[in-house]
């Protein structure tokens, strides 16, 4: 097998994605180091591993750079997903924090050429797009990767790290032979989601009984958000098939209004409440939809799991896993925290 024994490197891997590629790594043979400074990330998402002893785990900052160089000592591959991030309201409000995975970035790439790394697989994002062509949600718009160019419009300083993340291992191939590959998310979600993002909030508006029923935007902005298993099919595979710092967009083509998943949530739960609308809080692109025929093309990767079957489960994740005093008493906070 391709992963069995391999060295590799998580970054980031208590979180929510990080701990699933994580999961499926070690079911994979890998040998795997995470290291996170756990700002996001969380101890119970490596919790079997830990027990077991079948990861390497350190709890340190990448933005160290004797971390960082100790981090990447003797690994094969690295999955970089270490960042600050968040979700719309996050990567909105918080431009400064955003911007130190710049630094963040920049300095792990080099480490790992210096270093003989055999590939870096690095989690980019649907925010790199031009945001000026992402406003008509009546277009039947689909993002394809060669849309990313001069002029650039990246979505806010997470964007344009994103971006440049993307350029800099595009350079260090072409300069250095540091094989890599850029995988760009369009907004994931499953469970060990956080409330940042979209459809886990929703969820959580239902969970604590909100009403009203509050959605960011008129509702009428379009998305495809992406369970989190096929995204971490989605990076194997890069690891496995991508050496020259190829991007490629990991997200289903479902065209989904923010509203039909509200109401949708609305009559799953069996929750009965007025929706209302909240134009003035942060909305983002009012139309963003992967086009995924190059993922097809280049990985054989499509996406396996339809987004109401998704939601359907992540629901009753969440339900199961969250306590309703607990999420009412700090929603408010999570919306645009990490």
């Amino acid at each position: 097998m391709f992963w069995s024994g391999k060295r590799v490197l998580v970054t980031g891997g208590a979180s929510f994605i990080g701990s699933h590629l994580v999961d499926a790594l070690a079911a994979r043979g890998a040998r795997v180091r995470v290291v996170d400074n756990l700002s996001s990330g969380k101890l119970e998402n490596l919790r079997e591993h830990l027990q077991r002893e079948t990861v390497d785990f350190r709890q340190a900052d990448l933005l160290d750079p004797a971390v960082a160089r100790q981090a990447v000592e003797r690994m094969q591959v690295i999955f970089h997903l270490a960042a600050d991030h968040g979700g719309r309201g996050y990567v909105d409000l918080h431009q400064v924090a955003c911007s130190t995975n710049l630094i963040l970035d920049g300095q792990l790439f080099k480490l790992a050429a210096d270093a003989g790394v055999e590939k870096v697989v690095f989690a980019s994002s649907g925010c790199v797009y031009p945001n000026y062509i992402q406003m008509d949600p009546s277009k039947e718009l689909y993002l394809t990767e060669d849309m990313v160019g001069p002029p650039y419009d990246a979505d806010n300083l997470y964007g344009w790290a994103k971006l440049m993340g993307e350029l800099t291992l595009k350079a260090y191939y072409k300069e250095r032979g540091l094989r890599s590959a850029s995988c760009r998310f369009f907004t994931v979600y499953g469970p060990r989601g956080h409330e940042n993002h979209a459809v886990i909030a929703m969820i959580a508006r239902a969970f604590i009984k909100e009403d009203p029923y509050v959605i960011w935007g008129t509702g009428e902005q379009i998305r495809n958000w992406t369970h989190v298993d096929d995204i971490v099919s989605g990076l194997i595979l890069a690891g496995e098939r991508i050496e020259d710092g190829t991007a490629v967009n990991l997200g289903t083509m479902e065209r989904i209004k923010v509203i039909e998943c509200a109401q949708e949530i609305l009559r799953y739960t069996g929750h009965t409440a007025r929706i209302q609308t909240a134009p003035h809080m942060p909305t983002g692109p009012l139309n963003r939809v992967a086009d995924n025929r190059l993922a097809k093309r280049l990985l054989d990767w499509g996406p396996t799991v339809t987004f109401w079957d998704g939601l359907h489960r992540t629901i009753d994740w969440y339900f199961s896993a969250r306590d309703p005093a607990t999420v009412e008493s700090t929603l408010h906070e999570l919306l645009t925290e990490r």
